[in-house]
């Protein structure tokens, strides 16, 4: 098997990766597997995994919001329940956002809070936690029992690859579509395609 990217390249693509060297051989081989081989298909899955993770920094959502930023991002969620009883409050803010919505129960069941947002392509609700643990483990209660699995660097890869291939992205050219089947609109577009183009420039040298 050639190597599709060594750590090198990975920290060259994104030089604020803290551990390019841990995560260079497990997205070698995942993507492999995946047949995301080609350069083009490999930069884009590191920009917009890149991209949602912060530099693959970031494994778990952050949900410490003030009361302000709950309006601007969440308005709809507290249109009958001040903001301020929720805020910098994670876990109760997940348990409102969430609930009744993608699987998960009402706001008491916490829910929201169990199936927040994990891995570098932040899967959330119950629903695709369990679509995701069929996927990665051929059983589909792995990750509701144990969410934070999704934490661990090779399952929150697989994660990702699990949703890039549930919805074809591999196939996908045109960087802005992509980028909306992802993001469901085209927020951080133009951080998205600067990775991008670095990324495919460092793959193609």
């Amino acid at each position: 098997m050639s190597t599709l990217i060594t750590p090198r390249q990975l920290y060259e693509c994104m030089p604020k990766c803290q551990e390019p060297e841990v995560w260079a051989p497990i997205l070698d081989e995942r993507l492999f597997e995946a047949g995301i081989v080609e350069p083009q298909m490999i930069a884009a899955f590191i920009a917009q995994t890149g991209h949602e993770s912060v530099n693959y920094n970031i494994l778990e959502e952050n949900l410490n919001y003030s009361a302000d930023g709950l309006l601007r991002i969440f308005g709809k969620y507290f249109r009958d329940v001040s903001p301020e009883k929720y805020a910098r409050q994670p876990r109760k803010i997940a348990s409102r956002v969430y609930a009744n919505r993608m699987g998960n129960g009402p706001e008491e069941s916490g829910e929201g809070w169990r199936f927040r947002g994990r891995g570098i392509l932040q899967v959330t609700g119950r629903n695709n936690y369990e679509r995701c643990s069929s996927y990665i483990f051929g059983d589909r209660i792995v990750l509701l029992d144990d969410p934070d699995l999704l934490l661990e660097k090779d399952y929150a890869l697989m994660s990702a690859i699990w949703y890039w291939d549930i919805h074809g992205l591999k196939h996908v050219q045109n960087f802005v579509e992509l980028t909306r089947r992802i993001n469901g609109g085209t927020h951080g577009l133009e951080d998205r395609q600067a990775r991008y183009n670095r990324a495919l420039k460092v793959l193609t040298r």
